[in-house]
C-alpha cells in the first residue's frame, strides 16, 4: 500500500505521506503560508478589478496586439509620421486641409482612434441560387495545378465625427485580406463637412449633410439629401455603415444604376461625401 502511495506521489508530484506528517506537526508555519497565499490572491483580484475599471482594450485575437500597443511600438519612417509621433501635429484636419498624403496607418490610429467595420460585398452559397451576404468575396483562378482561391474584403474606418475612409484588400486567406482592407481604409480617410440644412429643421447640431451632394462610380449614382432630426439613415444597409462612421445621423438617399455592385455603391457614397467640402 505504501509503495502505491509513493508511486502516485512521484507521478503526480503530490505530497508524500512523510511530508504530510511533518507538516501536520508544524501547524503554525502551514497556517502562515496559507494566509500569505490568500493575500496574494486578493492582491491579484484587486489588479483585475482596476483593469476592468480602466476599461483596458481587449485584444482583437489571441496573439494580435491592441491599437494602443501598436501605436506605442510604432517607429515612424516618414516626415509626417515623425511630426505626429513627436506631437507637432495634433489634429488630422491639419493634414487633410493641406492635402498631405498619409502613408502610415498609425498616424490615423494616434490622431482619431478610428472604429472599423466590414462591408458585406460577397455572398455565401445557398440552396436554389440564394445565400446570405458576407464580408468575403471569393474568386477563383484556374491554373495547371488547379483552382487558386482569392478572398477580397472591403473595410470602412471612421471616428463618427467627420472622418471616414474605405479600403479593399485581397489575399489567399480571409484574415490577411481583412487587415489589408483595414490599413487601406485608414490611409484613405477623408474629411466630411456636416450641418443642419433640412428645410423643416432649425437646430444647431451637425447631424446631416450641408446640402444635396451626388457621387458616381461605374454605373452607380448616389445622391444624399439633407433630412431633419429623427429621420435616421434612409438608405441601403451598407451605406448606413459608411454614413454612421462619418458621423451623419439623418439623411435621405436616392440611388440609380446597378446598386447590387456593393463596391461601386460604397465608392459612389464616398465620392458624394467628398462633395460636402465643396465651396
Amino acid at each position: 500500500m505504501k509503495e502505491d502511495i509513493k508511486k502516485t506521489a512521484k507521478a503526480h508530484g503530490t505530497v508524500s505521506v512523510e511530508k504530510a506528517l511533518k507538516k501536520a506537526e508544524k501547524v503554525k508555519e502551514v497556517t502562515e503560508e496559507l494566509l500569505d497565499a490568500v493575500e496574494e490572491i486578493e492582491s491579484i483580484d484587486e489588479i483585475v478589478e482596476e483593469k476592468v475599471e480602466k476599461k483596458v482594450p481587449q485584444r482583437r485575437g489571441r496573439y494580435e496586439p491592441t491599437t494602443e500597443e501598436i501605436v506605442l511600438a510604432w517607429e515612424p519612417k516618414t516626415k509626417l509620421g515623425k511630426d505626429v509621433k513627436s506631437g507637432k501635429i495634433k489634429s488630422i484636419d491639419e493634414i487633410l486641409d493641406n492635402d498631405q498624403k498619409i502613408l502610415e496607418s498609425e498616424i490615423v490610429d494616434k490622431l482619431i482612434s478610428p472604429k472599423v467595420d466590414l462591408i458585406a460585398q460577397g455572398q455565401a452559397k445557398g440552396k436554389f441560387g440564394g445565400g446570405k451576404r458576407r464580408a468575403w468575396r471569393q474568386t477563383q483562378r484556374i491554373t495547371q495545378e488547379g483552382g487558386v482561391l482569392t478572398f477580397s474584403a472591403m473595410a470602412v474606418a471612421g471616428d463618427e465625427n467627420g472622418h471616414v475612409g474605405i479600403g479593399v484588400g485581397k489575399s489567399g486567406e480571409t484574415l490577411p485580406a481583412r487587415d489589408k482592407a483595414t490599413r487601406k481604409a485608414k490611409l484613405s480617410v477623408i474629411k466630411v463637412s456636416r450641418g443642419c440644412a433640412a428645410f423643416d429643421c432649425n437646430c444647431s447640431e451637425k447631424h446631416t449633410v450641408p446640402f444635396v451632394v451626388k457621387g458616381k462610380s461605374g454605373s452607380v449614382t448616389v445622391e444624399l439629401i439633407p433630412a431633419p432630426q429623427g429621420t435616421g439613415l434612409v438608405c441601403a444597409r451598407e451605406l448606413q455603415k459608411i454614413l454612421k462612421m462619418a458621423g451623419i445621423k439623418d439623411v435621405y438617399s436616392k440611388t440609380s444604376g446597378k446598386v447590387r455592385t456593393t463596391f461601386n455603391l460604397a465608392k459612389a457614397c464616398i465620392e458624394a461625401l467628398k462633395e460636402t467640402n465643396r465651396k
